[in-house]
């Protein structure tokens, strides 16, 4: 297959999928490099097809999911991720990305997309694997994230347990 159609086959993988799909499969998928596929991605993205990369692999496509789209402003520090996560997602919302306000560089987003404790644990395994800081360690722990929540009544109980969590920026 050349490299044309590899990116098409790509496109295809992405559009089909349910869940995101990692670049090391999508590279074991058609024989090439982890690396190859990062490229394709992006001469993908170049030409229009947008496609986010998560910490679970790349999806196709902004999220389509139906319900109230909220922004809550948090502050903790390494500790308090898992548990601020935990929270959202037990009370049904989605977390779609974090965001920072970087002094220098602006505002950075950082894709996320957990939707459930698994989605969680996977995300913490990673970040303690790679020994990866968290972007809010660039602000002191404040950052924002992005929630997807079922309804009115979900958000609202997640902001009341992030406050006695002592999470909650208000």
């Amino acid at each position: 297959m050349d490299a044309a159609g590899r990116r098409r086959a790509i496109a295809r993988t992405l559009a089909e999928a349910r869940s995101p799909v990692a670049a090391a499969a999508l590279g074991e998928r058609f024989g090439v490099s982890r690396q190859i596929v990062v490229g394709d991605v992006a001469l993908l993205r170049a030409g229009g097809l947008d496609i986010t990369a998560t910490p679970r692999g790349y999806v196709l496509g902004s999220e389509r999911g139906e319900g109230l789209r909220r922004t809550v402003a948090v502050s903790h520090g390494f500790e308090g991720m898992e548990r601020e996560l935990n929270i959202m997602v037990d009370n049904g919302c989605a977390v779609l990305d974090v965001v920072i306000e970087h002094a220098v560089y602006g505002q950075l987003t950082g894709e996320l997309r957990l939707r459930s404790r698994h989605d969680v644990q996977e995300f913490m395994r990673r970040v303690n694997a790679e020994g990866a800081a968290p972007l809010s360690a660039l602000t002191g722990g404040i950052h924002t994230h992005t929630l997807l929540c079922p309804d009115a009544g979900s958000y609202e109980r997640c902001k009341r347990e992030l406050k006695e969590a002592g999470i909650l920026l208000e």
